[in-house]
């Protein structure tokens, strides 16, 4: 089907491929429309449905043909071994190790053949896949302990019912997010396919458990990718990470440098945003995202988010700011990665940071760029951890109390720190190279160790006692302190960049 898209791709610029797997994920949108108007009570024509769908993506559209068997054998190894084994407290580790290696040695592969980001293979759609394979491996075990052992997530997601083989096909190859997320658990899905998240009362479609607004909502969403895939190529093909490594680079001034790096961070971000929001758009359009109603009965599809593009490039502090990126991600290392590794009656501390990591280092691909921001990565979330036990709360205004001007210069600073930091370390992550990362950071300074590891030498050589001590004799109060550990904010109005509240539930800081 090349032939179809050569035309569009020399218009704008992009490969071919490109331009395939963007018509992918606009075809999902009146395919959306298609899924809902298969009645509830035929739920196998629901999981056809999607598997048909993902079908025509792998096969005649992206030509994805010994790859797509490759994530085939994946889904009914995971199915089997799940079924067979679910008793077992191996067969989840057995299922997650097995899978993320697979997903490994195709990183390599992708590596040893030298494939540019813009050539679409098998590794985009098994990186979604491995989520939801080692997800639901998690979620039957735990269907299969004791309630009182479970906290409130592993007790909402658990697989107590074993599902069909259809049923689990239909899962693995939900079609909006079969190519790039959003990842969704099996418990959310067989609701989804069952409409029995529309529960709530409200505006109901035609007089439907389908929620009305969901259009609205996922249209706009559409219109948003679009915008922000178009300031991409507008702007994307001059402004990344490349021309860090450039003699042109070298000839700028220091702080020059610095504010181009902010420029070419977020450029290279909105290439993501463009994705990640496109496939949310066409996720809600199938139901999947609703998450209530307002006290005026408009409904509201916060569910299906994986970004929140306002919270990265304006975030109050590191914390929301890595909380409101690759959300999907954060959720599935949090559960099958940062809890599990984690010895029961202890709690997550710095090596449970690290190894969540790694494993999303791992997870991303074999360049060594990778491991250079996710190992920094480590660093960044037990600096700012410690930043905003100890900082924090001298800025927090009493309870009941307005926020002050204080408090919003904390802010703002922790805001502009935290994109400093967050642009510095995410260049290794697109230069992929050793050579290319060093020279970057070498030309930039090296200001971000110099943030980092300048505020882990400063807390641990006994400017952490000096703060609490100093917390103490102005008389702090302990939720003043639980607030800043958590990121949250004491019951005042605290209005800057805040993550919404269905995400500050779900989505906590890998700390």
């Amino acid at each position: 089907m090349d032939a179809l898209f050569l035309p569009l791709a020399g218009a704008v610029g992009a490969s071919v491929d490109q331009v395939k797997l963007i018509s992918c994920l606009l075809i999902a949108y009146p395919l959306g429309s298609v899924f809902v108007r298969i009645p509830a009570d035929k739920p196998n024509l629901r999981h056809l449905f999607n598997i048909s769908v993902s079908l025509f993506y792998f096969l005649p559209m992206l030509g994805i043909y010994t790859g797509f068997l490759q994530l085939l054998g994946d889904i009914l190894i995971t199915y089997f071994a799940a079924k067979f084994s679910s008793t077992s407290k191996i067969m989840p580790w057995f299922i997650f190790i097995f899978i993320l290696g697979h997903l490994m040695f195709n990183h390599i592969i992708r590596v040893i053949y030298d494939l540019s980001y813009e050539t679409i293979e098998v590794t985009g759609p098994q990186m979604v896949l491995t989520m939801k394979l080692t997800t639901f491996a998690w979620n039957v075990w735990d269907g299969r302990r004791d309630a009182k052992e479970l906290d409130k997530w592993q007790l909402e997601k658990s697989v107590r019912e074993f599902p069909s083989l259809l049923e689990f096909l239909g899962y693995a190859l939900y079609f909006p997010g079969v190519l790039v997320g959003p990842s969704l658990e099996f418990t959310d899905y067989m609701n989804l396919v069952h409409e029995k998240t529309f529960t709530a009362p409200g505006k109901h479609e035609g007089g439907r458990r389908l929620p009305s607004g969901r259009k609205r909502v996922g249209y706009r969403k559409m219109i948003t990718g679009l915008a922000f895939l178009g300031v991409f190529v507008v702007l994307g093909g001059s402004n990344n990470y490349s021309v860090m490594v450039t003699p042109w680079f070298t000839e700028q001034s220091w702080p020059k440098r610095v504010l181009l790096a902010q420029l070419y961070g977020t450029c290279e971000r909105t290439k993501y945003y463009a994705i990640w929001t496109l496939t949310e758009g066409a996720s809600i359009l199938t139901g999947n995202g609703f998450t209530g109603f307002t006290s005026t009965g408009q409904s509201t599809w916060n569910g299906a988010a994986n970004v929140i593009p306002t919270v990265i490039e304006f975030p109050s502090n590191f914390k929301v700011l890595l909380d409101s990126w690759n959300m999907k991600a954060n959720v599935w290392l949090r559960e099958c990665v940062y809890k599990r590794i984690t010895p029961k009656g202890q709690k997550p501390g710095f090596w449970s940071s690290m190894l969540t990591f790694a494993t999303s280092a791992f997870w991303h691909g074999a360049q060594v760029g990778y491991y250079l921001t996710f190992l920094m990565g480590g660093f960044i979330t037990s600096a700012a951890r410690l930043a905003r036990m100890n900082f924090r709360p001298f800025f927090l205004p009493a309870e009941g109390q307005p926020t002050t001007t204080a408090k919003r210069l904390y802010d703002f600073f922790g805001a502009v720190i935290s994109l400093l930091v967050l642009n510095y370390v995410a260049s290794p992550f697109m230069l992929l190279t050793w050579k290319d990362s060093i020279t970057g950071w070498a030309r930039l300074g090296w200001y971000g160790h110099a943030i980092v590891i300048g505020s882990l030498v400063f807390f641990y050589a006994g400017g952490t006692g000096f703060c609490r001590s100093l917390q103490k004799k102005r008389g702090i109060s302990a939720t003043k302190k639980e607030a800043s550990a958590s990121g949250t904010a004491t019951p005042v109005a605290e209005k800057t960049f805040q993550v919404p509240p269905a995400f500050d539930k779900v989505i906590p800081p890998l700390e």
